[in-house]
C-alpha cells in the first residue's frame, strides 16, 4: 500500500535537464514530463499549479507568485550550482525545500578556466578568426607562456580550489583571497585583500555565488587596483563583474584580454539574441554560459538532484537543502508509519504534538526535530493504528504547514 500513488505525483523538468533525471523518476513511477526551455512568470503560473515536483537549471525563475500558484508542490530542484533564481524563503514559509547540486560540474568549470588563461595568453580566438576569414598575421608579440605566471583566484571554494591545482600543474604561482579562512591547496597562498589580489595578478578568475556582497565585485574604481596587462575571467555569475567597467578597462588596454561566460542578463532560450558590450573587442572569450555544460556534469548534476529529491518524495530526508532544516531519514520499518510535519518554528508545537500522541495511547519508535528561523521540521514513526487519525490531528494544529504520512 502506497501512501499517494506514485503515478499520480506529477514531476515537471524544464530547461532541457539532462535525460538520465528523467528515467531516475520514470523507473519509479512517477509521472514526468520534461521540456526543453525555461518558462516565463505568466507561463510557470499556469503549469505549476498541478506539480507536485520542479525541476529547473538557471533560466526558470520561482518567484512568490508562481509558488502562492503551487497549491500542490512538495520540492525544487534545481540542476545546477545557484538557487538564486529561486524565492528561497517564500519556498522556505510554503514549506517547499529546494535541492542543488553544488559541487557535480565543477571539473568542467575548472577546466574551461584553464583553457581560457592558455588562449588568452596566447591571442588565440583572434588568431583563429583571423584564419576563418583568409588572414594570416603570424606574430609572438604579446603571447605569452603561462608557466611562472601569477593567477589570483577570487573565491576558494570546490570550483576555485581545483582550477589552482591544475594552475599549479601548469607552473603557475596561484594565490587567492576569499571572505572565510580556506586552507591552501599545494603552493597556492592567501592574500589579505581583494585590492592586493588584483595588482599582484596576472589573471584574475572570479568563483564566488551571487550575493548582496558580490553584485559588482568588480566595477569601474578596481581598474586603478588591476595590473596593467593582466586578464579578467568570470565563469561565475553574471552581475559580480561590471561588464562596462570591464568594456572599458579592455578598450584602454588596462586589460590585454577576458573571458566571460555569465552575464546580468542572458536569453531565455537558444533562439533569442544577444547583445553585450563586450561584442567585438579584441582577445575577448564570449560563450554562452557553458562552464557546466559538459555531458559529465549534466549527467552527475541530473542524477544528484534527482536522487536527492527522490529521497525526500519517499522518505522524508532534506539533507542538503539549501532552505529547510537537514534530516537525514532512513527506510522506513514496515511495522509503522512515518509522519512528515513542517510548521511555523513557534514554542510549544512539540509538547502539543506529544501531548495528542499520549492521549491517543500511541507509541513513538523515532522523532526527529530540526529547526530553521521560520520553520520546524518534525519526523516521526508511530503504531500503524495511529496513523491518518494522528496525521488529520497534527495538520489541525494552528502552526502546522504541510504535514504528509508515508507508509
Amino acid at each position: 500500500m502506497e501512501s499517494y500513488p506514485k503515478g499520480k505525483i506529477k514531476v515537471l523538468l524544464l530547461e532541457n535537464i539532462h535525460q538520465d533525471a528523467y528515467d531516475i523518476f520514470q523507473r519509479d513511477g512517477f509521472d514526468v514530463t520534461l521540456e526543453k526551455d525555461a518558462l516565463e512568470e505568466k507561463d510557470l503560473v499556469e503549469r505549476i499549479a498541478e506539480v507536485h515536483v520542479l525541476g529547473i537549471r538557471s533560466k526558470t525563475n520561482v518567484t512568490p507568485k508562481a509558488l502562492a500558484a503551487a497549491r500542490r508542490l512538495l520540492t525544487i530542484g534545481c540542476f545546477c550550482i545557484g538557487t538564486n533564481q529561486v524565492a528561497l524563503e517564500e519556498a522556505e514559509n510554503r514549506a517547499i525545500p529546494v535541492f542543488n547540486a553544488p559541487y557535480s560540474n565543477t571539473r568542467s568549470v575548472a577546466e574551461l578556466v584553464i583553457a581560457e588563461i592558455i588562449m588568452l595568453a596566447r591571442k588565440a580566438t583572434d588568431q583563429s578568426r583571423d584564419v576563418h576569414i583568409g588572414k594570416w598575421n603570424k606574430v609572438a608579440k604579446g603571447c605569452f607562456e603561462v608557466r611562472g605566471k601569477t593567477l589570483g583566484i577570487v573565491g576558494y571554494g570546490h570550483i576555485g580550489s581545483q582550477v589552482s591545482v591544475l594552475a599549479e600543474s601548469m607552473g603557475m604561482k596561484v594565490v587567492y583571497y576569499d571572505i572565510m579562512t580556506k586552507l591552501p591547496l599545494g603552493n597556492a597562498s592567501p592574500l589579505p585583500t581583494y585590492e592586493s589580489l588584483l595588482a599582484n595578478s596576472d589573471f584574475i578568475t572570479f568563483h564566488v555565488p551571487e550575493t548582496p556582497e558580490t553584485y559588482h565585485l568588480f566595477k569601474k574604481e578596481h581598474l586603478s587596483f588591476v595590473k596593467k596587462g593582466s586578464y579578467l575571467i568570470n565563469l561565475s555569475r553574471g552581475n559580480v563583474v561590471e561588464i562596462e567597467a570591464l568594456a572599458e578597462g579592455i578598450k584602454n588596454k588596462i586589460f590585454a584580454g577576458a573571458g566571460i561566460d555569465v552575464f546580468p542578463e542572458e536569453p531565455k532560450s537558444n533562439d533569442d539574441p544577444f547583445k553585450s558590450p563586450l561584442q567585438g573587442l579584441p582577445n575577448v572569450i564570449l560563450t554562452p554560459h557553458i562552464g557546466g555544460s559538459t555531458e559529465e556534469a549534466q549527467r552527475n548534476i541530473g542524477t544528484e538532484v534527482a536522487e536527492k529529491l527522490l529521497k525526500f518524495i519517499n522518505n522524508g530526508s532534506t539533507t542538503f537543502a539549501v532552505n529547510f532544516p537537514n534530516i537525514e531519514l532512513g527506510n522506513l520499518k514496515p511495522s509503522y508509519h512515518r509522519i512528515l510535519n513542517i510548521h511555523k518554528n513557534q514554542p510549544g508545537f512539540l509538547r502539543d504534538i506529544n501531548h495528542i500522541i499520549s492521549e491517543m495511547g500511541g507509541n513513538i519508535l523515532t522523532q526527529n526535530l530540526s529547526t530553521s528561523a521560520n520553520i520546524g521540521y518534525l519526523s516521526m514513526e508511530i503504531d500503524k493504528n495511529l496513523g491518518d487519525e494522528l496525521k488529520n490531528k497534527i495538520k489541525a494544529h494552528p502552526h502546522s504547514i504541510r504535514t504528509r504520512i508515508l507508509y
